[in-house]
């Protein structure tokens, strides 16, 4: 069975999960993207599925380049 997430447990989990801070106030649901705000002090919009599953837990201004195939 799927958690139900609410914004108090996503704030939750960011903190304990990552250096960032979220920001927004409400959540809505899988595909709405979340304001959070990365450790450099930039702020950036993501999914919570993608910050969760796909580790995408900074600003694309901190993201490690990808290597190339």
């Amino acid at each position: 069975m799927n958690k139900k997430w609410t914004i108090e447990n996503i704030r939750e989990y960011v903190t304990k999960n990552s250096d960032c801070k979220l920001l927004s106030t409400e959540y809505h649901g899988f595909s709405q993207k979340l304001l959070f705000k990365c450790s450099c002090g930039q702020n950036f919009e993501k999914t919570f599925t993608k910050f969760k599953k796909n580790n995408q837990r900074n600003c694309s201004n901190c993201v490690a380049p990808r290597t190339s195939r």
